[in-house]
C-alpha cells in the first residue's frame, strides 16, 4: 500500500472513532434519562436511587462541560431515635449503670448522663411517644416526645438529636429537658350544618350500610355506587351497629324521602358500635349518590372531624 494510500485511510479513521465516541455517548445519556423517569414512575425510593447513582461519568477527554452538582438528599426525621432514647432514658438509674436501659441510653446518647431516681422511685414510663420533630439547621433536630406514666402524668420532653446529611446515623447530643405539650390547633368550622332525620330514607340505608360493613352481616356491594369497592373487615370487629346521628352538607338533597336520580350529598354519620368489650363512638364521613329511587355510597372516609355545630 502506497505512503499517499495510508495517510488517507488514517485521516478518515479519526473522525470515525470520533463519531464512534459520540454515538455511545449518546447512547448512555439516552439510558440515564430513560432510567431516570422510569425512577419518578416508581416513586420516591426508586428516584433516590437514581439519583444517587446519577448518569454515566463524562471524562475530560470526551466533554469540557463542568460535571453536574448532585442536591443533597433531605435528613430522615429521627423521631423514633429519640423516642427509644427518652424510653431507655426514663428507666434507668446512675446507680445501676450496668442495667439493659442504662446501657441503651448511654449508646444513643454517650454524653448525656442518667437520671438518679430516689430509691424505690424509680419512674416507669407506661407510654412514650414522639409527637413533634423541628428541623434545627443541617444537621440538628428537637424531637418533642410524650411520656405518660401508669398513675396518670403526663409530661413532654424536648430530645435534641444530630443527624448526617443521608439520615443514616443518629446521636442525641444533650439531656431531654420537660417542655410544655403542643398546642391545640383551630378547627374550621364542618360543612355538615343540616341534621337529617334517623328515620328517613337516608339515615336508614346508612344503617343498612354499616349493618354490613362492620358486622359482617350480608355483604356491602348492593349499598355501593357503581365503580365503588370498599375493602372487607375480617374479621368483622362488632356484633352490632347503630346510627346515631346523620349530618348533611345539602339539605335539599336530604329534603324528600325518596331520592331522585342524580342526586348527590355528603354526610357525617356518627355510630355506636358495640362488641363483647363494650361500646364504641365511631365517625365516618361518606359521599351519597341517588340510584333508582335509593342512595348508594360513592365515597368512604373513616376518622371524620367533628360536625361543628349542627342545626
Amino acid at each position: 500500500m502506497s505512503p499517499g494510500k495510508q495517510a488517507l485511510e488514517s485521516a478518515s479513521a479519526v473522525p470515525m472513532a470520533a463519531g464512534a465516541r459520540l454515538e455511545k455517548m449518546r447512547r448512555r445519556v439516552r439510558l440515564s434519562r430513560l432510567a431516570l423517569f422510569t425512577a419518578i414512575a416508581a416513586g420516591p425510593l426508586a428516584l433516590g436511587i437514581a439519583l444517587v447513582s446519577g448518569p454515566p461519568t463524562v471524562t475530560a477527554a470526551t466533554s469540557h462541560k463542568p460535571a453536574a452538582v448532585r442536591s443533597a438528599v433531605t435528613a430522615a426525621d429521627p423521631a423514633g431515635y429519640a423516642q427509644m432514647f427518652l424510653e431507655a432514658w426514663l428507666r434507668s438509674s446512675a446507680d445501676d449503670a450496668n442495667s439493659a436501659q442504662a446501657r441503651l441510653a448511654r449508646l444513643l446518647a454517650p454524653d448525656v448522663d442518667l437520671p438518679d431516681p430516689g430509691s424505690g422511685a424509680q419512674p416507669k414510663a407506661a407510654t412514650v411517644t414522639a409527637v413533634r420533630s423541628v428541623q434545627q439547621g443541617a444537621d440538628g433536630w428537637t424531637v418533642t416526645v410524650a411520656a405518660q406514666y401508669a398513675d396518670g402524668r403526663l409530661h413532654y420532653f424536648a430530645v435534641p438529636v444530630a443527624a448526617d446529611a443521608r439520615g443514616a446515623s443518629f446521636t442525641v447530643t444533650g439531656a431531654p429537658g420537660v417542655v410544655a405539650g403542643p398546642a391545640r390547633a383551630a378547627v374550621s368550622r364542618s360543612p355538615f350544618k343540616v341534621s337529617v332525620p334517623l328515620d328517613g330514607d337516608l339515615s336508614l340505608a346508612l344503617g343498612e350500610f354499616f349493618g354490613a360493613y362492620l358486622t359482617g352481616a350480608g355483604g356491602v356491594d348492593r349499598y355501593l355506587a357503581p365503580g365503588m369497592k370498599v375493602p372487607t373487615l375480617s374479621p368483622a370487629p362488632y356484633t352490632a351497629v347503630t346510627v346515631q346521628q346523620v349530618s348533611a352538607d345539602d339539605e335539599a338533597a336530604v329534603a324528600g324521602r325518596l331520592p331522585t336520580g342524580g342526586a348527590a350529598v355528603r354526610v357525617l354519620v356518627r355510630l355506636e358500635a358495640r362488641d363483647i368489650e363494650g361500646r364504641w363512638p365511631l365517625a365516618y364521613r361518606l359521599a351519597l349518590k341517588a340510584r333508582s329511587g335509593r342512595w348508594e355510597v360513592a365515597g368512604l372516609e373513616a376518622g371524620a372531624a367533628q360536625d361543628g355545630g349542627v342545626r
